[in-house]
């Protein structure tokens, strides 16, 4: 596993916008930005033009957003999760099911459309993981 756990913001549409005020205040530079209707990912009615993910990245900061779709609202406390990038198939694959063990999987470890192998997973304690392993 890589040393660094990056916060993932997720908005109601304001995604980029957030992103915008972020590097006003932090300086760095957008990276990423893609929208729902440009990812080859079924877009939900409505979202072609939000954000599907985004990052600001300034040295070793990095924050990464996107915005929700599909009839799902961000509720404060359920709009951060942590992302744990892996640096192999068996890393990712323990912690996955060790995570999830007393947990609730918002999306079962798979291989997605930007290559990596990911999973999303709630724990027993609440805190929501985003698990990636980039091939």
């Amino acid at each position: 596993m890589k040393q660094q756990i990056t916060p993932y913001l997720s908005f109601n549409g304001n995604a980029r916008s957030a992103l915008e005020k972020y590097k006003d205040i932090f300086g760095g530079e957008l990276e990423g930005l893609q929208t729902y209707g440009e990812a080859d990912y079924p877009t939900p009615p409505g979202a072609d033009d939000l954000l599907i993910h985004g990052r600001l990245r300034k040295g070793d900061l990095v924050i990464m957003v996107s915005d929700t779709a599909g009839g799902r609202e961000v509720t404060v406390g359920s709009n951060v999760s942590l992302v744990l990038e892996f640096e192999s198939e068996d890393a990712i694959r323990a912690a996955y099911e060790k995570l999830s063990e007393n947990g609730i999987v918002y999306m079962e470890l798979q291989n997605t459309f930007w290559g990596a192998t990911y999973g999303k997973v709630r724990d027993e304690f609440g805190i929501t993981w985003e698990l990636n392993f980039q091939q």
